[in-house]
């Protein structure tokens, strides 16, 4: 469960980019964060990853605060999320292998269990033929694809996408959304910050809208 109660985020020497937000996500419900540019959407999905904290309000992810968390244990609760980027974040002088295999090794994870995940977490987004391939020769809508094997390989229980079809054509977009929408089907928490029309259209899920900090929720 996440749940924000009259959030509010404003930087330094700017206007706020959340004002007075509140909202519910299920364990196990997809939701869209939508809006214009500049609307607060990125800003909303690092609050929930604990990647920024708010100035005021009250962020809550399970039962844990995170305004209140202790800086050593934030990286204990991020390992609940999966997170996706649009600009990927990929490593380039590492194969696709090597890349997915990140999260686990950071984690202390080695082996063949390792191994074992992320051929599986590949396989998911249709990339098992390419583990030894570099990210720099994948196509665009592949090289998300990766992306998001990096962000499952965990078994996060809460996946964040900020803008995960943006670059890509309608049919690699249409790819991306299924996938996302399969991970919700086995109970993953799936969040989704897009423009993507088609996608939310042919996906059902909450609908969280953005306008200048303020929000609507339906």
């Amino acid at each position: 469960m996440i749940r924000f109660d009259q959030v509010s985020k404003r930087y330094p020497g700017s206007d706020e980019a959340l004002r007075g937000v509140s909202f519910e996500i299920a364990q196990g419900e997809l939701a869209f964060v939508t809006g214009h540019s500049g609307a607060g959407k990125s800003t909303l999905l690092k609050l929930m990853a604990a990647i920024e904290r708010p100035s005021s309000g009250t962020v809550l992810i399970g039962n844990q605060n995170v305004s209140k968390l202790r800086p050593r244990i934030v990286p204990y609760m991020r390992r609940k999320f999966g997170l996706v980027f649009q600009d990927h974040k990929l490593l380039y002088d590492r194969n696709c292998f090597e890349n997915v295999a990140l999260p686990l090794y950071i984690n202390g994870v080695t082996g063949q269990e390792a191994a074992k995940r992320i051929r599986a977490a590949l396989d998911k987004v249709g990339l098992l033929g390419k583990e030894k391939a570099m990210p720099i020769t994948l196509s665009g809508g592949e090289q998300q694809r990766l992306a998001i094997a990096r962000a499952v390989v965990s078994r996060p229980s809460i996946l964040i996408a900020d803008e995960p079809t943006g670059n890509l054509d309608e049919t690699y977009a249409a790819d991306i959304m299924a996938l996302f929408h399969a991970f919700r089907q086995v109970g993953v928490t799936v969040i989704i910050a897009t423009h993507d029309a088609h996608g939310i259209n042919s996906i059902p899920g909450k609908m969280l809208h953005l306008d200048h900090g303020k929000l609507t929720v339906s």
